[in-house]
C-alpha cells in the first residue's frame, strides 16, 4: 500500500497533519481528511506542500519512479519556460494531475492558469495535489 508520504511527495506539511489524525481505515478516508486538513494550513505550509511537488517536465532523471511513470520521458523546452514564468509569478510550482495527458496538452493548462490570480493558482495546485495523492492510493 501507499505511504502518506508517498502520495504527498514526500513529509510536507500536509502530510505531517494528516498522519496526525490517522489511522485511517480506507483511503476513501484518508482522501477526505487531506481535503479537510487543506484549509487549515497556513501560507507558509501551502507553499511547502506545492514546492515538494516535483516540476512538470523535470528532467527525468531527477524523478521518482512513480512521478516518472505519471509525467513520461517526453521533455519540452517551452514548459520548462513556462514552469519559470509561473514560479516567478506565484512564488510556488505549478501542480497539475497529468493524469497521463501528453505534455503538450500541460503546456496549454499552463498558459491559461497564468492568466489566473495567485490565490485561484495556490487553490488548484493544492487540489491537484490532492487529486493526483488519490489517484496514487487507489493504484
Amino acid at each position: 500500500m501507499t505511504t502518506i508520504e508517498e502520495a504527498l511527495e514526500g513529509s510536507t506539511p500536509l502530510a505531517t497533519r494528516v498522519r496526525a489524525g490517522g489511522p485511517y481505515r480506507s483511503a476513501k478516508e484518508l482522501v477526505d481528511q487531506m481535503r479537510a486538513v487543506l484549509p487549515t494550513l497556513s501560507e507558509e505550509e501551502k507553499v511547502a506542500t506545492l514546492n515538494a511537488h516535483p516540476r512538470i517536465g523535470e528532467d527525468p532523471r531527477r524523478l521518482s519512479a512513480r512521478s516518472l511513470n505519471e509525467q513520461g520521458k517526453e521533455t519540452l523546452p517551452e514548459l520548462e519556460r513556462l514552469n519559470s514564468q509561473y514560479e516567478r509569478r506565484f512564488g510556488f510550482r505549478f501542480v497539475v494531475f497529468v493524469n497521463r495527458r501528453p505534455k503538450g496538452e500541460i503546456v496549454e493548462v499552463l498558459r491559461r492558469r497564468l492568466r489566473r490570480s495567485r490565490q485561484q493558482e495556490m487553490e488548484e495546485g493544492l487540489q491537484a495535489i490532492v487529486d493526483i495523492a488519490a489517484d496514487r492510493l487507489e493504484s
